[in-house]
């Protein structure tokens, strides 16, 4: 039989106490973590992608060629030195007025840039649809999941401002985009500070930290749908209530519809109310261009 003398016994358990300790503040080290290292609205955006309803709430895109005599592709330096990637269309007549266009989970495709030159000419405003997926477009769910869990926070900055920094400082810009893109819209008119004159969201995930908000140089307008499982009417309510503590005035519509009701390509897609948002956002753009 084996036995242990004192010595040993101490030791070990010495041995074992020092072990839960250090499993101990290992633990709280990596709660503090996740407390101080809460996700960015668009990073919580992200999150609806691991909620399969919202996967499924998401059809397909039907096949869709678009073919256009302005638009064309361009590159660009973006802020962490490396190259990004957009579509720009011109306007037929010389402005300084820009739109930013942010695309839907999908990526920059031709439904995109259909929308994208439709603006342009509306407006006669240059447009440039920025490409958060680095030169990858989705055709399914799966692809949008994978491509929208991708993106992070940095690198995507880092390509709204090299835009930024592409279009010029005399630049007068507005940002628009689509559910992926309607936070992204929001992120990249506060990042764009007095450049920016104008700020139109589609069901995009809202900014809550009222400080940020305050650095917003812009009016907001914003299109949601009331069946909205994820951008619902309580997200919508506090989103308007944090404008409000910043001393942002906001023009926020609400249709009986659904998340993406305005994509042509989704069974859920509404005609009145996309028409209705449409007609909506030209005079709020018009108006702050004269």
């Amino acid at each position: 039989m084996v036995t242990l003398d004192k010595l040993t016994i101490m030791k070990a358990l010495l041995a074992l106490c020092l072990a839960l300790a250090t499993c101990f503040i290992t633990a709280n080290a990596q709660k503090k973590d996740i407390i101080c290292c809460a996700p960015t609205a668009t990073e919580k955006f992200t999150l609806n992608t691991f909620d399969k309803a919202f996967l499924l709430s998401h059809a397909n895109p039907l096949p869709f060629k678009y073919r256009s005599d302005h638009g064309h592709d361009i590159n660009f330096k973006t802020a962490d030195g490396t190259d990004g990637h957009g579509w720009e269309v011109k306007a037929r007549q010389q402005t300084d007025y820009y739109m930013l266009v942010f695309h839907e989970w999908w990526g920059l495709n031709d439904y995109i840039k259909q929308e994208s030159e439709k603006l342009s000419n509306a407006l006669g405003i240059n447009v440039i649809a920025v490409d958060l997926y680095d030169n990858k477009v989705a055709t399914t769910r799966e692809d949008a999941t994978q491509y929208t869990q991708g993106v992070k926070t940095e690198r995507a900055t880092a390509i709204i401002n090299g835009v930024y920094a592409q279009i010029g400082a005399s630049a007068k810009v507005f940002t628009i985009g689509w559910c992926f893109g309607g936070g992204w819209s929001l992120q990249a008119a506060i990042d764009g500070g007095k450049q920016v004159v104008g700020c139109i969201m589609y069901y995009g995930q809202p900014e809550k930290d009222v400080a940020r908000l305050k650095t917003l140089n812009c009016d907001v307008i914003g299109f949601f749908g009331t069946k909205d499982k994820w951008l619902n009417p309580q997200v919508v309510d506090e989103f308007k209530a944090n404008l409000a503590l910043a001393g942002k005035h906001c023009s926020i519509y609400e249709y009986n519809a659904d998340h993406a009701f305005a994509n042509p390509s989704n069974p859920v897609y509404d005609k009145v109310a996309t028409e209705d948002a449409y007609d909506k956002l030209l005079t709020f753009a018009k108006l702050r261009m004269r």
